[in-house]
C-alpha cells in the first residue's frame, strides 16, 4: 500500500513549507526513520525522516517549491508498486492532475504564484502584503527571476511601501544569503517592528558560577561524555527562575495571554549562514548532565543542517551568550511568541566593591528583553534578580 509523503506543519501558525533538497532520488530505497527530505520553515531549515520503508515514488514538488501544508509531495510504495496517479492538487488548479508527471509540475509551480498583472509571489509574501497593507506591484523582488519574497514585503513596510530605486542596486555587490540567513532577516525585522521590546540589565558575580562548572565539569564528562558549559549552567537556574515567575515564561497571541505549562528553553547558536535556536525541552525538570547533552547534540546537528522538526519547535525562552566571542553586553531581539530573551555578555575580572572596599571580581552583564505585552518592568526586574541572586549563589542551586 502506498504512503503519502505530506509537507509536515512543523510550527503552529505555519501555512507553507519550502522543499530545500530531497535526500534521496526517485525510485530509491528509503528506510524508515532515516532523513527523506530538508524543509525550509520560519525558524531554521530542518530534516524530515521517511514515515515509511520501501520505495520513493511519484515525486510531486521539486526543490524550491513552497508547498501548502498537508499537501502530497510523494509517495512511498512497495517494490513493483505503481505511485497513485491522481492525488490532491493545489487549490489554485481546481482539479486532481491525471499524470504524475503533471503534479510534478504542478508542486514545482507552487513556489511562484502568480497575480493578475504576472507579479511572482510566494504565498507568505502575499499574506503579508495583504496585512501589512503593502501594494504588492510597487514591490521590487529579490527572489529567482524577481520573485517577491516575505523579507521584500516587510522591507517595503518598514519604508512604507516604496521601493527601492533601481539605482541602488549599482551602490555594491548584492549578497544572497542562504536559507537559515533570509529566515533570520525576516524573523528579527518581524519581531522588531511588532513586539513592543523593552530591556533591562544587570551585573553580576559569576565567581560562584565558575566554581561550580570547576566542581562538577569533570564529573559529568566522565558519567555523559558531554562538556559541561556556562550555557549549560545558566539554562538550569534560567529553566528554575522561570519556574517560580510564570508569566516570563508566557506567550503572546492573538487570543491574548497564553500560559505555557512546559518550560523549554532555545539556546541561540551560530551555523554557517545565520543563527539558529535548539530547544531543550522540559528544561527545569532536567539534571545538568541531561542539559549538557542535549546542548551538545543540538550543537551538533545545528552546525551539520541536521536539525529535526522538535529541536526547534516549542521554545518558550531563549538563551543568546555571545561570552565566548568576548563581547561584554549586548541586547538581543525577542523569538515570538516568547515574552523574554537573555542576552549574555562574557565572564571578566573586574574592580567592584567587595565588603566596602575595591576588589577584582569576575562579573557577567545579563540583559533581558521582554515584550512588554506580557511583563511590565516591575515583573521583568524581579525575574532578573531571583536570576542573579541565583548565579550568586550557583553552589546552592545546582545540586
Amino acid at each position: 500500500m502506498a504512503i503519502s509523503v505530506v509537507m509536515p506543519a512543523l510550527e503552529l501558525t505555519q501555512e507553507t513549507g519550502k522543499l530545500v533538497a530531497w535526500r534521496k532520488k526517485e525510485g530509491e530505497r528509503v528506510v524508515k526513520g532515516e532523513p527523506l527530505l530538508e524543509v525550509e520553515t520560519d525558524k531554521a531549515v530542518v530534516e524530515i525522516e521517511a514515515p515509511a520503508e520501501g520505495i520513493l515514488a511519484g515525486i510531486r514538488a521539486h526543490e524550491g517549491a513552497v508547498v501548502p501544508v498537508g499537501q502530497t509531495i510523494a509517495w512511498i510504495v512497495m517494490p513493483g508498486e505503481v505511485a497513485p496517479a491522481d492525488g490532491p492538487a493545489p487549490k489554485s488548479e481546481g482539479r486532481a492532475a491525471t499524470t504524475v508527471e503533471r503534479t510534478a509540475e504542478i508542486g514545482a509551480k507552487v513556489s511562484q504564484e502568480t497575480s493578475p498583472a504576472g507579479t511572482k509571489i510566494s504565498p507568505k509574501a502575499r499574506r503579508l502584503a495583504r496585512e501589512q497593507g503593502i501594494d504588492i506591484h510597487r514591490v521590487r523582488g529579490s527572489g529567482a527571476g524577481g520573485e517577491i519574497l516575505a523579507s521584500d514585503i516587510l522591507a517595503a513596510a518598514a519604508s512604507k511601501g516604496v521601493a527601492a530605486p533601481a539605482s541602488a542596486a549599482a551602490a555594491g555587490d548584492v549578497i544572497s544569503p542562504g536559507p537559515i540567513g533570509r529566515l533570520m532577516a525576516e524573523r528579527t525585522a518581524q519581531s522588531w517592528t511588532s513586539v513592543p521590546h523593552f530591556f533591562v540589565a544587570r551585573d553580576v558575580d559569576a565567581g560562584a558560577l565558575l566554581e561550580a562548572r570547576e566542581r562538577l565539569a569533570a564529573k559529568i564528562e566522565k558519567a555523559r561524555g558531554a562538556r559541561l558549559t556556562h550555557t549549560d549552567l545558566l539554562v538550569a537556574l534560567v529553566a528554575r527562575a522561570l519556574a517560580r515567575h510564570p508569566r516570563m515564561n508566557a506567550s503572546w497571541s492573538s487570543e491574548g495571554l497564553r500560559q505555557n505549562r512546559e518550560i523549554n528553553i532555545g539556546v541561540a547558536m551560530a551555523v554557517e549562514d545565520g543563527v539558529v535556536a535548539a530547544v531543550i525541552h522540559n528544561a527545569d525538570a532536567a539534571d545538568l548532565g541531561e542539559i549538557a547533552v542535549q546542548r551538545r547534540d543540538l550543537t551538533e546537528r545545528a552546525r551539520a543542517n541536521k536539525l529535526r522538526p522538535a529541536d526547534i519547535s516549542g521554545a518558550t525562552f531563549t538563551i543568546s551568550n555571545l561570552g565566548m566571542y568576548h563581547v561584554d553586553a549586548f541586547t538581543a531581539i525577542i523569538n515570538p511568541p516568547q515574552a523574554g530573551i537573555l542576552a549574555v555578555g562574557r565572564i571578566a575580572d573586574r574592580v567592584v566593591p567587595v565588603d566596602g572596599r575595591p576588589g577584582i571580581r569576575p562579573m557577567v552583564t545579563l540583559t533581558l528583553s521582554c515584550d512588554h505585552r506580557v511583563v511590565d518592568g516591575a515583573r521583568a526586574a524581579e525575574f532578573l534578580n531571583d536570576l542573579a541572586e541565583w548565579i550568586r549563589e550557583a553552589e546552592k542551586h545546582l545540586r
